[in-house]
């Protein structure tokens, strides 16, 4: 039912997907470009018009008896960020104890201008070894994609620049803010 609603409201609203869901059961998503709050809820409709159940990461702190419940609805799992490496850790743990998990992960780390990408996703599907999904919200081109399935190499410089090339082509909602140079 939800993959029928979001498909009549990406129609509705002049939006598409291209392609569809990985295969694979588990592996990182990164979702670039990220330059508004607009951004996640085109990922949700992306998310249900394509069947994917991504979970996101969000600091313990944001749960509480009135939050959790939703927090939790919409695919977010708390995590203590307080111990440096730990959250690499937390996250492969899951990876590991679950036959199907999806990570999904902006890695700009903010909605502004920044092209110093943080590499928590890449460190996070090298020791969890899995692929990185190159997924994309492009306002220029109104699409919404899963993207290719990237292997990292272990060479995480080249690997990043490979991936940031991926994106050169995207437009973010505001277009100013993205960057990947």
């Amino acid at each position: 039912m939800l993959k029928k609603i979001a498909d009549f409201i990406l129609w509705l609203i002049g939006w598409k997907t291209v392609g569809g869901a990985p295969k694979e059961k588990k592996y990182v998503t990164i979702i670039v470009p990220h330059t508004s709050n607009l951004d996640f809820f085109m990922g949700k409709l992306a998310n249900w018009a394509m069947g994917v159940k991504p979970k996101v990461i969000i600091k313990k702190e944001a749960f509480n008896l009135f939050t959790a419940p939703f927090i939790k609805m919409w695919g977010g799992i708390p995590i203590d960020r307080s111990k440096s490496g730990g959250v690499v850790a937390e996250v492969v743990k899951l990876f590991k104890q679950k036959d199907e998990f999806i990570l999904g992960i902006t890695p700009e780390g903010t909605r502004k201008r920044n092209p110093n990408w943080k590499t928590g996703f890449y460190r996070i599907a090298m020791a969890a070894e899995v692929p990185i999904s190159l997924a994309y919200i492009d306002f220029g081109k109104k699409e919404l994609s899963m993207g290719k399935m990237f292997y990292p190499t272990g060479d995480m410089e080249k690997d990043i620049y490979e991936i940031k090339q991926y994106y050169k082509d995207k437009k973010g909602y505001h277009p100013e803010k993205f960057a990947i140079e």
